[in-house]
């Protein structure tokens, strides 16, 4: 399985939300269809779970969609 941490690699401060460019980097890694998009899409969504288990399992999905098909 993996292992994660919660912290980031360097200090980040967004004062806004752009989605056209939100959307430009995304068909620029696969299109909306694509295993980044997927695991990217598990990743955020988890933010918004009621339960530790449910934030837990959409963790491991995310990073699993992450993964490339020929280490699976």
């Amino acid at each position: 399985m993996w292992i994660y941490e919660k912290k980031l690699q360097y200090p980040v401060r967004v004062d806004t939300c752009n989605p056209a460019l939100a959307q430009m980097i995304l068909e620029q890694f696969g299109g909306g269809d694509g295993e980044l998009s997927a695991g990217i899409r598990y990743l955020t969504q988890r933010w918004n779970m009621p339960t530790n288990e449910a934030k837990g399992i959409l963790t491991d999905i995310g990073t699993e969609e992450l993964v490339p098909s020929c280490y699976q």
